[in-house]
């Protein structure tokens, strides 16, 4: 049995290097006649036969050109007499996405016969686990959260221009002042270019709290405002609004479409407060 579990990790390891340099002949090698592939792409009752198992591989290779890895992580092996069976894992995919989920891997499971003393492989089976687009969402979630701390630098450098960047041409806000919204991303330019303006030291903008929820091309975030800004005498003034945030992911990246911001109501004087603090601490 050494012997053929030795023969079977030869036959893998020739094919993982010809799927990995994209040597058509060598994968199809060791292959039966009547070979039934369940792949990760469709078709969902998988492929079956030689010769539609070879047509299955030239997309796979397009797409490794990109600079894809494809390479062993892990492979154990059970012989009997006639069959045997293997289950591995491979790290398949970009560098980007590797470095991002180092823990994705490609699953296989492949089925031998024992065919004129040669071991095939009958049967293969790739998949990747679901993870219900949590990575997906993972990094959508660290682009928007991203997106916030470029607005945070930007207002500390008065770059008006960074502040506009990720802004929808067709945005809505509602802002602290009056009118009761701001549409498109000319008005919102001028309240932020009033709001950098308000002092001629340092404003700053952070969000301590910030929470971001992600689904598919729409992201949304709401948070505590801390802002600040340096005074003619040296003092530092702050104040804390309310503030939720809606983004569309477009072409260009994620761009804020909709912004709500406010300062809580005194209901006996009909005025805004804005001294007020959070009551949980920062």
């Amino acid at each position: 049995m050494a012997d053929d579990e030795t023969q079977i990790r030869e036959l893998i390891e020739r094919w993982t290097q010809a799927v990995r340099v994209g040597d058509l002949p060598g994968v199809l090698a060791d292959h039966a006649e009547d070979i039934v592939m369940y792949d990760v792409p469709p078709p969902y009752q998988g492929v079956e036969g030689i010769e539609a198992y070879e047509r299955s591989w030239p997309d796979f290779f397009r797409w490794q050109e990109s600079g894809a890895t494809f390479e062993l992580a892990s492979l154990d092996i059970t012989a009997g007499d006639t069959v045997a069976y293997a289950h591995a894992l491979l790290r398949c995919g970009t560098p980007a996405d590797l470095a991002k989920r180092p823990e994705f891997l490609l699953r296989l499971t492949l089925g031998l016969r024992k065919e004129g003393g040669s071991w095939v492989v009958a049967h293969e089976h790739h998949s990747f686990p679901d993870d219900n687009g949590a990575g997906e969402r993972e990094e959508s979630e660290r682009e928007v959260r991203a997106l916030h701390r470029r607005w945070f630098e930007a207002t500390a450098a008065k770059d008006l221009d960074g502040l506009m960047e990720p802004i929808a041409p067709a945005v809505v806000s509602y802002e602290h002042e009056q009118p009761l919204e701001y549409v498109g991303r000319d008005q919102v330019r001028e309240v932020c270019a009033s709001g950098l303006d308000a002092s001629g030291g340092t404003v700053t903008w952070e969000v301590p709290d910030l929470a971001v929820v992600v689904r598919d091309d729409l992201a949304v975030s709401w948070g505590l405002n801390r802002m600040t800004a340096q005074q003619e005498d040296g003092t530092t003034s702050e104040s804390w609004s309310r503030g939720t945030r809606v983004f569309h992911r477009t072409d260009h990246g994620w761009e804020m479409v909709h912004q709500h911001v406010s300062f809580p109501l005194d209901l006996e004087t009909g005025l805004a407060r804005t001294d007020l603090m959070p009551t949980r601490a920062h």
